[in-house]
């Protein structure tokens, strides 16, 4: 593929080791940026919005999230495939990043507009607008996440470029979960009172009047907050997609042999030991980290009775992750991403089960303990996507056959699959506990609410680390794996 055909031509050394420049790596990072305007929303704040906004009860909530997984588990396999078999002059997986940015912002905007409807029409809408959503977050992030499986050959570069690509993410994390709650009120605000704080006249003090959040207090509709934040975060999230798929480049692809076959590539995937390890360890961790994210707006409103520290909180969580993430190519240099791995998750989960012993006034000790835990939590973060592009290594060192579409249309499912479990389970615990929207907990309720936070997803977490030591590909492995794959390819080029 030349440059004509639109995608830029690396230098000669890049290509020989797999090393992608920097300007490449930043560009592959803007791409989960953009999604995480949609993913942390859907993490932190979607279960909150559907109970306290948009009007139906946190079973009603859990149900659907587990039932819409049912179409995900036609719609990610499918779309993988697709993307496997697509070919164009940009290659198999980034025109998805373009053609469907538009779309994944106007369905966000629909799935958090609250309809004037009843109780059964609100409830039809809901199940509409976020399938149809995660339908389109499913075509734009399953070709995104297989693209860092395509870019380069190199496992440690892969690392490098999760990384970056997890600084993009957390970035994004940060703004989110400080901003949502905030930018919700602001907009949701009538024009008359909003003008009186105008940005236009005065940005310094705005935008200082803004992070104070002292407006949280000020009438606002908030069904109309939460639209307009979807606005804006749509725009955002389109202009990070254009860029994406402007500064990257596919150079890996399957053996010039390998015949279209859903079923051997369906095949290779699932007798992966190291796949379907992976996979299970990914839908627990997802699990844990939904719980606490959809918790957390309930425990700062009902047991801290703090609602103003949820935003700092969130951005402690998001900056802790996001040093964690910078630091992992330099970790990742002087231990085995597997040992890391493991260690990461199971420290991490006992940190988390040390919420328990916090009182309502102990806001310093949550803080640390969220700082801490997800700072250890946050190595794995690139790790786990740079392992699920080595299994795609390690099924055509096996086998023959690349699938790197499927692999990672299967990791997302995996994903949604954790967040469906997180959610469900989420609306279980609140509903078994007694909880009752915007009223006063019971002390069943607020027990009900610490568990969520601290001991659950502690054991979710140490079941994740334990299971985890069964996957079987370490780094001396994938050593041995890379020069025999490029051998192979050598080989077969000579032979052409």
């Amino acid at each position: 593929m030349s440059a004509a055909e639109g995608n830029p031509v690396p230098a000669a050394a890049e290509l020989e080791e797999g090393r992608l420049s920097f300007g490449e790596k930043v560009g592959y990072s803007l791409g989960d940026a953009a999604s995480n305007f949609y993913w942390k929303t859907f993490e932190f704040f979607i279960i909150f919005f559907y109970t306290d906004v948009f009007g139906i009860s946190a079973g009603a909530v859990g149900t659907m999230m587990l039932v819409t997984r049912v179409m995900d588990a036609v719609a990610d396999p499918i779309m993988g495939t697709i993307a496997d078999r697509t070919k164009t002059r940009w290659g198999h997986f980034r025109p998805y990043v373009l053609w469907f940015a538009v779309p994944l912002a106007g369905a966000g905007v629909l799935t958090f507009t609250t309809p004037n409807l009843g109780p059964g029409g609100k409830l039809l809408y809901a199940y509409v607008t976020y399938c149809l959503l995660m339908l389109l977050y499913t075509a734009v992030n399953i070709p995104y996440s297989a693209l860092l499986g395509v870019m380069t050959p190199n496992s440690k570069e892969r690392t490098s470029l999760a990384s970056f690509r997890f600084v993009g993410a957390f970035s994004v994390a940060v703004l989110v979960q400080y901003c949502t709650p905030s930018l919700a009120q602001w907009f949701g605000m009538s024009s008359a009172l909003r003008a009186q704080h105008s940005f236009l006249a005065h940005p310094i003090e705005w935008v200082r009047w803004f992070l104070s959040r002292d407006f949280l207090t000020l009438p606002s509709d908030p069904a109309k907050g939460w639209q307009m934040t979807m606005v804006l975060y749509g725009a955002f999230a389109v202009i990070l997609l254009i860029l994406c798929f402007a500064t990257t480049r596919e150079r890996v692809t399957p053996p010039e042999d390998q015949n279209p076959d859903f079923k051997e590539d369906l095949k290779s995937m699932l007798t992966s030991r190291a796949f379907v390890v992976m996979l299970g360890v990914l839908i627990i961790m997802i699990m844990s980290f939904v719980l606490r994210g959809s918790v957390s707006a309930y425990y700062f409103k009902y047991y801290v009775q703090r609602n103003d520290l949820l935003g700092p909180f969130l951005v402690a969580n998001a900056l802790a992750f996001l040093a964690a993430v910078v630091i992992t190519p330099t970790i990742a240099k002087h231990f085995d991403k597997k040992t890391l791995f493991i260690a990461a998750i199971g420290i991490g989960g006992l940190i988390i089960g040390g919420f328990w012993l916090a009182k309502p006034t102990d806001i310093g000790l949550m803080f640390a303990l969220q700082i801490l835990a997800s700072f250890i939590i946050g190595f794995n973060s690139p790790l786990v996507w740079a392992m699920f592009a080595d299994t795609a290594d390690d099924a055509e060192w096996r086998l023959g056959r690349r699938n790197t579409g499927l692999v990672f249309a299967s990791a997302v499912f995996g994903m949604k699959i954790g967040l469906a479990l997180g959610a469900w389970v989420t609306g279980l615990l609140l509903t078994g506990f007694g909880y009752l929207a915007n009223q006063e907990q019971s002390a069943t309720s607020l027990l009900g609410i610490r568990l969520s936070m601290s001991l659950i997803p502690a054991l979710m977490l140490v079941v994740a680390a334990v299971l985890m030591k069964a996957y079987p590909l370490d780094d001396q492995k994938m050593v041995q794996i890379e020069k025999d794959l490029a051998s192979r390819k050598k080989g077969a080029a000579s032979e052409a």
